[in-house]
């Protein structure tokens, strides 16, 4: 999976999907011998004042009609994308890809939407917008779909495009390691502990289930299960 984030802000995100599992994901590993072990995702990132044909790099005007703000002009964006996935022909031509803009008012993503998009696309393309939105003709011109990742508004689409970016990954096979990390595929109410078997805070003693601790693991599965 290839992931293309068009934002104002590539090394917010940077920050973030290059850390940990995802960081990982991008990276060829050598194993033992001369086991190789390749990429499960990879994730560019391009910046419409880079594509702006301003002076000034600008990427934002004032709204026909009126209005308070600013919003995101068309023209950079689209260049963004073409930027992205225009030399993406064949993958075009097959509808394996799919170009999102971050949205409070778009479909609610969901995990079962996650693992959609992780089985039929190769290429995920996101659009961050910020101000007060994007020209409504990058939606028309990309067939884009909006995406929402909750009930509330944020300064930016950076953060829903990480949260997508996120829950995608975990469902391309080596991301996690194992698919037994994945938490909605195994029997769990969600509730963990670990060491130590009694935790004392502020002279009060919180002790882990018995169960978990007696090694009867068909009891231990009806517990998660429960």
């Amino acid at each position: 999976m290839h992931f293309h984030v068009i934002t104002l802000f590539p090394e917010v995100c940077r920050a973030y999907t290059d850390a940990s599992i995802l960081g990982r994901a991008q990276k060829v590993e050598k194993g033992k011998g001369a086991k190789v072990k390749g990429k499960q995702i990879d994730v560019s990132y391009y910046n419409p004042r880079d594509f702006s044909t301003d002076k000034h790099k600008k990427v934002d005007e004032r709204p026909y009609g009126g209005g308070p703000g600013m919003v995101m002009i068309a023209e950079p964006i689209l260049k963004a994308w073409q930027k992205a996935v225009g030399g993406k022909t064949s993958a075009l031509k097959a509808g394996k890809v799919k170009t999102l803009i971050m949205s409070p008012r778009g479909t609610v993503f969901t995990n079962t939407i996650a693992k959609k998009w992780a089985d039929e696309y190769d290429h995920l393309v996101l659009i961050s917008g910020r101000y007060e939105g994007i020209d409504a003709r990058v939606k028309e011109v990309l067939g884009a779909e909006e995406v929402s990742v909750g009930d509330y508004v944020l300064t930016g689409g950076e953060l829903p495009a990480l949260t997508i970016i996120d829950s995608v990954s975990r469902q391309i096979p080596g991301v996690l390691g194992t698919f037994d990390s994945l938490e909605d595929d195994r029997a769990t109410e969600g509730v963990t502990y670990t060491r130590p078997d009694v935790l004392v805070y502020k002279k009060k003693k919180y002790p882990v289930p018995e169960v978990l601790l007696n090694g009867n693991h068909a009891e231990i599965e009806k517990w998660r299960g429960r």
